[in-house]
């Protein structure tokens, strides 16, 4: 195991954590900025450094089709490219496939695919995969799988599940082990809990310096998806890191975390920071709504970001009705602080022996208000 991974406190099954990776050390549990495209959006890699984010996400399937992977390499590596000095973790490329790509058709090579950027032919094998993520320089290295569409029977579910196991086994074996950079394994089966726990056998018997718990956020609900983590996290190594993928809103890091997981990633802070949506420590606000028009008063006051330091309610209400491009940037800043001191209130937490006590101010916090007033 070439990735570290130190286990500092506990509280039940959660951990508070440092990962070691050739660009630094990342403190757990933590919640990933998504990059997908080699950029947080609306977000310069200052500002993301900013919000104390150590760890984005860059992706296998958008990056190989433009600009390609090759060049990025050519260019000095995903992390000179797009001038981010920290630890990068990249996706695999399985999910965007099943979501974007157009006539894709699995086999146990690999899958076929056309770009839905220009209707060009691919094909994305295990071996592929983490080709192109060795030659993007990630420091986390994620194995290929199959993301099964929600809702699928049991059957179905069970035989795509067996094929990423066959698909992690040669991810990792064409995986070149260095000092710093690891590959994880991602637990796939459905809602099933006995698939579940199969596919996380047989990744533990494999071996990865990670394990995700992948195939969740695609509809079933959050109590589903506890309970899904109630029956696999036990079945992972308890001493390597638990990563959640695509999850989620605040309460889904809080809930998650007690169950033991140690990092996530979620397009929702960022894509909510473009829509007018702001994350606070009570509640989440909609900046268009007509209720904001003239107030003098931050987002959040105790928040550090500089939309919370240097405008108001009212201001970024006009922005956002304006349709201003500050408006997206100024929110996406405040919801990625948010994110991340979230994070950061969770680690100490558990440092104190007081994650429960924490979940449940939290959640008192978060209590929705009355529905706001729109024009």
């Amino acid at each position: 195991m070439t990735l570290g991974f130190e286990v500092s406190a506990r509280e039940g099954a959660a951990r508070r954590g440092r990962l070691l990776t050739a660009h630094g050390v990342v403190e757990t549990p933590v919640f990933m900025p998504v990059g997908t495209a080699a950029t947080v959006k609306a977000m310069t890699a200052e500002g993301v450094a900013a919000t104390g984010a150590r760890l984005v996400l860059g992706n296998t399937y958008h990056l190989m089709l433009r600009p390609g992977a090759e060049r990025i390499a050519a260019l000095g590596g995903l992390h000179l490219f797009m001038n981010w000095p920290h630890a990068i973790l990249t996706d695999s490329g399985g999910f965007q496939v099943m979501s974007l790509a157009k006539l894709r058709k699995i086999g146990e090579d690999g899958v076929t695919f056309r770009s839905h950027l220009d209707g060009s032919a691919h094909l994305l094998t295990p071996e592929r995969s983490i080709a192109i993520q060795r030659l993007l320089g990630a420091d986390i290295t994620m194995a290929l799988d199959e993301c099964t569409p929600y809702p699928s029977p049991p059957e179905a579910v069970e035989a795509s599940m067996e094929l990423s196991m066959r698909w992690a086994e040669r991810s990792r074996s064409t995986f070149v082990e260095r000092p710093g950079h690891g590959i994880f394994g991602i637990v796939q089966g459905g809602v099933y809990p006995d698939i579940r726990q199969h596919s996380a056998a047989r990744l533990v018997e494999i071996g990865f310096d990670g394990y995700a718990v992948g195939g969740l956020a695609i509809g079933e609900g959050q109590a589903t998806t506890f309970a899904v983590l109630d029956a696999t996290v036990p079945a992972l190594s308890g001493d390597r890191p638990h990563y959640l993928m695509g999850v989620g809103k605040p309460a889904d890091l809080v809930g998650a975390v007690m169950r033991g997981i140690d990092m996530f990633d979620c397009v929702l802070p960022t894509r909510s920071g473009r829509t007018a949506q702001a994350f606070t420590r009570r509640g989440t606000l909609n900046l268009r709504n007509a209720r904001h028009a003239g107030d003098p008063a931050p987002l959040d006051p105790e928040c550090r970001c500089p939309a919370c330091a240097g405008y108001s309610r009212a201001y970024l209400h006009h922005l956002c009705r304006s349709r201003e491009i500050l408006g997206a940037m100024l929110l996406t800043a405040h919801n990625l602080h948010y994110y991340a001191d979230l994070m950061a209130d969770i680690r100490g937490a558990i440092e104190n022996g007081a994650l429960a006590d924490f979940a449940a101010a939290f959640a008192e916090a978060q209590t929705p208000s009355p529905p706001e007033t729109r024009e």
